[in-house]
């Protein structure tokens, strides 16, 4: 399918059976990558949906596109599709060619998606989760309550 515009696509945890010999010369294949190092990398991201996968595309500020299987999934791609930074989730069951690159072509085209995943992004960078949790589990210890 022609979608008129060039994507480059990094695979990771190739298993299957899948070579890197067996694709083309525009993926690029990785064993690993780090999602903090590899989705800033990226103009938009497609991945299953889960709590770690999620939080590291709204970290990075770029849309998201959740293909929800099981456990937790369905609910962090219903939060994407609510918090308007990825199109409506494709459930696995229901992933086809034509609805993937329809999800992509609106994950990087629609201007608004990706100004509120931007945005997103950046007030979780500025977030100092640590010294949260720290002062939370300080004032419980001094005090004995939340």
């Amino acid at each position: 399918m022609n979608l008129g515009f060039w994507y480059e696509i990094h695979v990771w945890n190739t298993t299957g059976g899948l070579q890197p010999s067996d694709l083309p010369d525009h993926v690029l294949a990785l064993d690993a990558a780090p999602h903090d190092w590899l989705f800033p990398r990226m103009t938009a991201v497609v991945h299953h949906g889960g709590a770690g996968s999620t939080a590291a595309g709204f970290r990075a500020g770029i849309p998201t596109i959740v293909i929800p299987f099981m456990m937790d999934q369905p609910f962090w791609a219903q939060r994407v599709q609510e918090l308007g930074v990825g199109p409506r989730p494709i459930p696995r069951g229901q992933l086809t060619v034509e609805r993937l690159a329809a999800a992509m072509v609106t994950a990087v085209s629609d201007s608004g998606m990706r100004r509120r995943a931007a945005e997103l992004g950046a007030n979780i960078r500025q977030e100092d989760g640590v010294a949260q949790a720290v002062a939370g589990i300080q004032r419980i210890l001094t005090t004995g309550t939340l």
